[in-house]
């Protein structure tokens, strides 16, 4: 019998470029909601990561072959999942495994490619004696929320996040002169 739809694996040296792409595309779309990690800015520092985490295992790709004819770079890469063993210094409860930046290209969301891909990360990092996975989403990307929170994923800790610019002080310079504006007079 054929083997139907994009195969998950871990990547190889040959995708650091295509993988780095499509993480370009993935922070830029994040733009939307709100994330300030600069796409473009940021190539060279992903491409290590990727390389990196092509070494160590840590970085699972999906491959559809039928899409190589279909893209433009001729690449069969649909998607792809970073993860890794949280290492740190505290004495901890449990391990912990980190998903990081689950990405399927956008015409091929909706097919079950992200949650083949997730799947497998948490196999690897279950393998790898984690005893619960975490990850992040932008709070203003429901989609995103949606998806992981179908697949068990519950708020467990959240970031509160203030600009320190002008737009962030309260608005006139009175307010940042430290005059007391409050109505208690009478």
């Amino acid at each position: 019998m054929a083997e139907t739809g994009p195969r998950v694996e871990e990547a190889t040296a040959d995708d650091v470029d295509a993988v780095t792409d499509m993480w370009v595309a993935l922070a830029t779309g994040q733009r939307e909601y709100g994330a300030t990690l600069r796409a473009e800015a940021n190539r060279a520092t992903v491409r290590e990561w990727v390389a990196q985490s092509v070494v160590t295992g840590d970085l699972l790709v999906a491959r559809d072959p039928e899409a190589a004819a279909d893209s433009e770079d001729g690449t069969d890469l649909v998607g792809f999942v970073g993860f890794s063993l949280e290492r740190g210094d505290y004495e901890r409860d449990a391990t912990r495994g980190t998903v990081s930046n689950l990405f399927v290209v956008p015409e091929r969301r909706g097919e079950g490619v992200g949650t083949a891909l997730l799947d497998e990360a948490e196999r690897a990092l279950r393998e790898q004696g984690a005893d619960r996975v975490a990850l992040e989403a932008l709070a203003d990307n429901d989609r995103a929320r949606s998806f992981y929170a179908a697949r068990g994923y519950d708020p467990h800790r959240v970031e509160l996040t203030k600009p320190l610019g002008d737009e962030g002080e309260g608005g006139d310079d009175a307010s940042r002169s430290g005059d007391d504006l409050t109505d208690e007079s009478d």
